[in-house]
């Protein structure tokens, strides 16, 4: 335990519903659940205004919109948050070179070693620069936490929410933490409460009362120690700078269950693919493929396969995949499928897969000579077949029309498509409708949340609203015409 309170922690205020009502400004104010937005979707976040309503994270979507139906309910833009998410480490790391992120808005810093005095004059004083600049760059808000431990400083930190800052003083810990609930404490889930309560444990200073002879005895060796230490505050984990992912991993719970077998395994291959553009990104390989398959009962599978070496070719992952696939009966109907690869490496071995490369580029020649003799037959062109396929709109999801600028999506269905024109730095804009095939509408890039923000120099200039769509003194934008967000 540290004798000031430098570690910092740092926790964004309902990061993604935040991010979209700065985007869009007739949602600022306004209950915004993002998240899937099908009858299968789980909801991601909801803004604080949604949370009056009872809604909360991972909370199915159906049930969200029977507690709030005029609720925005919005499919993430995680290009946007990645973008968002960017500018505010730059922020942490000019603090201290060690800063350990735990999710894209969410961080712990260790303030003293980047050389700020530990004093609690000293570490406030950061904490509340650092929230100023986090509002001046990103036009979000963000709650900090400071103590002598991770623990605390994140339980600080939820304390300040929302935009506040919470400071716990070395020496003040269990006075603070006894009332608490024992679902406080790290590590902590459903089980371990329940186990807890059968005993007569509910609170953190209950626990400390304890003693760690019975917490040993109820919850094993490891984790009763564990326990019995962090509820006398103390917790001596360091802030540590690289997190090394385990895994990368992609998923899809779909509307429907799926019962054709051919269309399960195009999935496979589809999300394979996805999984292997995650891979690459984060300049990784792994040698074992997993495959999850969720069934229409809810009763989850997976399989798993170990290559000879780490990989990143993506016909060797999708192989991989597909026979996994085969080792699982999906005829009563698939709700979730996913495919990861773990064991990673920063390598690949390229030469063992040199037969399924050969095998993959004869495929690939026989699939475009029979897309030139279809073409040669009258057929249509491979592309244009492509975008003749309909278009899908998600609600929340950037757009730009050649004549009304940059917009997004409210809604669709019934082959028409809802689009409000607005930027982040304009007022509430107005709502028109397209066929969901209008060549003049087509999908576009985030806009920063504020001038010169992070996502400047990463996109195309960004879309000003037109004068036709500027709204006049006094005028009301908020017209009725899709004022209920609508995710038909």
């Amino acid at each position: 335990m540290r004798p000031a309170p430098t570690i910092l922690h740092l926790d964004m205020d309902a990061f993604f519903a935040a991010a979209e009502q700065a985007a869009k400004p007739s949602l600022r104010g306004k209950p915004v659940v993002v998240g899937g937005v099908g009858p299968r979707g789980v909801v991601s976040t909801a803004s604080y205004e949604a949370r009056v309503f009872g809604i909360r994270s991972a909370m199915p979507t159906a049930q969200a919109r029977r507690l709030c139906p005029n609720a925005a309910y919005l499919t993430p833009r995680f290009t946007l948050y990645r973008q968002v998410s960017e500018a505010v480490m730059e922020l942490l790391h000019a603090l201290s070179p060690l800063v350990e992120p735990l999710s894209l808005d969410e961080a712990f810093v260790d303030l003293e070693a980047g050389g700020v005095p530990p004093e609690t004059a000293a570490v406030r004083g950061v904490g509340e620069q650092l929230r100023r600049d986090i509002r001046s760059a990103t036009g979000l808000t963000g709650s900090v936490g400071l103590a002598g431990a991770k623990m605390l400083a994140k339980i600080a930190s939820e304390a300040a929410k929302p935009d506040g800052l919470v400071v716990i003083e070395p020496g003040t810990e269990r006075e603070l933490l006894g009332p608490m609930t024992v679902r406080t404490l790290p590590g902590v889930g459903p089980a371990t409460a329940e186990t807890l309560r059968r005993a007569g444990i509910h609170t953190v200073a209950e626990t400390a009362e304890a003693g760690e002879a019975e917490l040993v005895r109820l919850l094993g060796r490891a984790h009763g120690a564990g326990l019995y230490a962090m509820a006398l505050g103390r917790d001596d984990r360091p802030v540590v700078a690289e997190r090394d992912a385990k895994s990368i991993s992609v998923e899809d719970t779909f509307e429907v269950d799926l019962t054709d077998r051919t269309r399960v395994r195009s999935e496979v291959l589809r999300l394979a693919d996805r999984c292997v553009q995650r891979l690459r990104a984060a300049g990784r390989s792994g040698r074992t493929v997993v495959i999850k398959v969720r069934n229409y009962d809810f009763s989850t599978l997976t399989r798993s396969e170990t290559l000879r070496g780490p990989t990143d070719d993506p016909a060797v992952i999708r192989e991989a995949a597909a026979r996994l696939l085969e080792m699982v009966d999906t005829t009563g109907g698939v709700r979730l499928l996913g495919v990861g690869v773990s064991g990673l490496a920063d390598f690949t071995q390229e030469d063992l897969f040199a037969q399924v490369a050969t095998e993959r580029e004869a495929e690939e020649t026989a699939k475009a000579a029979a897309a030139a003799a279809e073409a040669a037959d009258g057929g249509t062109e491979p592309h244009e077949a492509e975008e003749e396929r309909p278009r899908r709109w998600h609600p929340g999801l950037d757009v730009v029309h050649d004549e009304y600028g940059a917009g997004w999506v409210q809604g669709s269905g019934v082959g028409r498509v809802t689009v409000r024109f607005e930027t982040p730095w304009s007022a509430p804009g107005r709502v028109r409708t397209f066929a969901v095939e209008d060549p003049a509408l087509r999908p576009g890039e985030p806009l920063p949340l504020v001038r010169g923000g992070p996502a400047d120099g990463q996109s195309s200039e960004p879309a000003i609203l037109p004068k036709s769509l500027s709204p006049e003194p006094g005028e009301d934008t908020g017209s009725e015409v899709g004022e209920e967000i609508s995710s038909r």
